[in-house]
């Protein structure tokens, strides 16, 4: 049986995601406002069978499919936001029809995210900074004395779409985000009320997400 662990749906991914993922994506890079869907399931190696799911049912773009040690995760893309819906409930289909559940429960049945860790760290230290940056080379840099706010959650995936909305809420830098693994990590950097404005947004996707 395939666990759906997280099925995320973004609407308009923002400059600075879109950007970061490109950094990483072994297919077709994604653009500022490519709705886009993150689907991440146990067994990794079942992702195989929903990206061919995927990219048969509609026009979609494979941005990545990474296969690790327990979960499976692929990024779908495309402008039309319409393609990008057809294939997420061609793939539920997939996997209601695969365990048995008939219909599309399967959206249902994903895993609900929690925050695992979240802190604020203000007036960052040059020390700090300069190991941050040299950890993550994907994003942007932060600054000394910027504000940093951090986000953790499980399953992974849905710090994608905590990173959309925070960066559509607010000025902020998108240091670092990794929606792959046993746990989703953020890093946002910037001036101290921009970054709490942010960090809000993040936390409010996370414990109310209203995506579909």
């Amino acid at each position: 049986m395939i666990k759906l662990r997280a099925y995320v749906y973004v609407d308009a991914l923002q400059p600075q995601l879109a950007a970061l993922i490109a950094t990483a994506s072994q297919g077709f890079l994604p653009v500022p406002g490519d709705a886009c869907i993150w689907i991440e399931v146990a067994p990794g190696m079942a992702v195989h069978r929903l990206t061919d799911v995927a990219l048969k049912s509609t026009r979609v773009h494979l941005a990545q499919q990474i296969v690790e040690r327990a979960y499976g995760s692929m990024v779908i893309h495309h402008r039309d936001s319409s393609d990008v819906r057809e294939a997420g409930r061609a793939v539920l289909a997939a996997l209601s029809n695969g365990n048995g559940n008939g219909g599309n429960g399967a959206q249902h049945e994903r895993q609900t995210p929690r925050i695992a860790w979240q802190e604020t760290i203000r007036g960052m230290t040059p020390d700090h900074t300069v190991l941050i940056n040299r950890q993550n080379r994907r994003g942007s840099m932060i600054l000394p004395g910027q504000s940093m706010f951090i986000l953790e959650t499980e399953p992974a995936g849905y710090i994608v779409y905590a990173a959309n909305q925070a960066e559509k809420a607010s000025n902020v830098t998108l240091v670092e985000c990794s929606g792959v693994g046993a746990f989703g990590r953020l890093i946002m950097a910037g001036r101290e009320g921009d970054v709490d404005e942010a960090a809000a947004a993040a936390v409010e996707a996370v414990e109310n997400p209203s995506w579909s």
